[in-house]
């Protein structure tokens, strides 16, 4: 059984988002999704999500796409690598938080996860950030 893993703010859950998920789940058999805290996207990201950490989370879980769907530890961003041992981390094309150390932690916690990047699903379209402008 393969496990993959992946993580996402997830803010106003969209086509873009499912395509991402589905595209992940493709690559093992348990697809398990981090969900950003609230506290996490306001300090990579610079503001709040419009949604609470725990609506996204119930969005992430309403799709049906994932085996499992946590919110993550804000004490060791990484823990989650521990405690689950995927077999594949798979990123959005343009995930950058928390990134550039992956692959030293991967070694330093003894694991042998490949890394695996999903390619976009028309972002001029699908992209959270297209669906806050027209809230506003």
């Amino acid at each position: 059984m393969k496990t993959v893993i992946t993580f996402g703010t997830f803010d106003l859950f969209h086509p873009g988002h499912e395509y991402y998920l589905n595209a992940a789940k493709k690559l093992g058999d348990n697809l398990i999704v981090i969900v950003a805290l609230d506290e996490t996207v306001k300090a990579v990201k610079g503001f709040f999500p419009i949604d609470n950490q725990e609506t996204r989370k119930n969005k992430v879980e309403s799709s049906k796409i994932a085996s499992a769907v946590y919110l993550g530890n804000s004490e060791n961003k990484y823990q989650v690598l521990l405690d689950h041992k995927p077999d594949i981390i798979a990123l959005g094309y343009d995930q950058i938080a928390f990134t550039e150390k992956l692959n030293q932690v991967i070694m330093d916690y003894g694991l042998k996860t490949e890394i695996v990047r999903i390619d976009s699903h028309f972002p001029e379209k699908y992209k959270s950030s297209h669906y806050k402008q027209k809230l506003k």
